[in-house]
């Protein structure tokens, strides 16, 4: 029983990790592919940020109410489509990149 519990678990953080990674394609251009650069030269680099941090983050560029380094307009645009659950999963995802 506990081996198919954490099978059953495995596949989800598998699930949940290739998803995070489906959903982060269109911000690999400007963080790069393991976020470790600073988007466009003016943001801070998200890599080893906290997902709750990265969550956060994300809600506030959606609902407008976060301008850093006057990134604000582009990143509202390239979130506005994420739901919550996205938002969620792209924040653990990222925070998991060693």
């Amino acid at each position: 029983m506990k081996k198919i519990a954490l099978a059953i678990l495995f596949a989800g953080v598998s699930l949940m990790a290739a998803d995070g990674k489906a959903l982060t394609t269109k911000c690999v251009a400007c963080h790069g592919a393991n976020f470790e650069k600073a988007a466009l030269g003016k943001s801070g680099i998200v890599k080893g940020q906290k997902a709750a941090a990265i969550e956060a983050s994300l809600k506030a560029y959606k609902a407008g109410t976060q301008n850093k380094a006057g990134m604000g307009n582009l990143m509202k645009g390239q979130v506005a489509t994420m739901s919550d659950a996205d938002i969620k999963t792209v924040a653990a995802y990222v925070a998991a990149i060693k």
